[in-house]
């Protein structure tokens, strides 16, 4: 019971999601998979945050999505501008400099849009 009573408050605290969706290119995708299956977890320790979640997607060519969950938006807002956040992404940071120094398209590309949660 005491299990359900923390599962439903910690639903309910949801209030700010944030969605990354990540085009990679096909070479790219399992670089990028291995890059969060070896994340640093800075995210966790951030005041506000809740959860993540890494989706990759189903058909080929569509995005893969980087959904985080918040207490609210300023919480998301301090995490973007931390030094955990530039040390949680350094490393596909250097892979896109890198291309872009090389000539190449970027192996990855980010769309960001963020949602206020209004029913659970």
């Amino acid at each position: 019971m005491a299990m359900f009573a923390c599962i439903k408050h910690r639903s309910m605290s949801k209030k700010f999601v944030a969605v990354n969706y990540i085009n990679c290119t096909p070479e790219y995708q399992e670089r990028f998979e291995t890059l969060f299956g070896s994340r640093a977890h800075a995210i966790d320790k951030m005041p506000g945050f809740i959860e993540m979640h890494v989706l990759r997607p189903e058909k080929e060519g569509d995005n893969y999505l980087i959904v985080s969950y918040w207490e609210n938006e300023d919480a998301f807002k301090d995490w973007t501008k931390s030094e955990a956040f530039i040390e949680g992404h350094k490393r596909g940071f250097a892979d896109i400099a890198k291309a872009k120094e090389e000539g190449r398209p970027a192996p990855m590309t980010s769309d960001f849009k963020t949602y206020e949660i209004i029913a659970n």
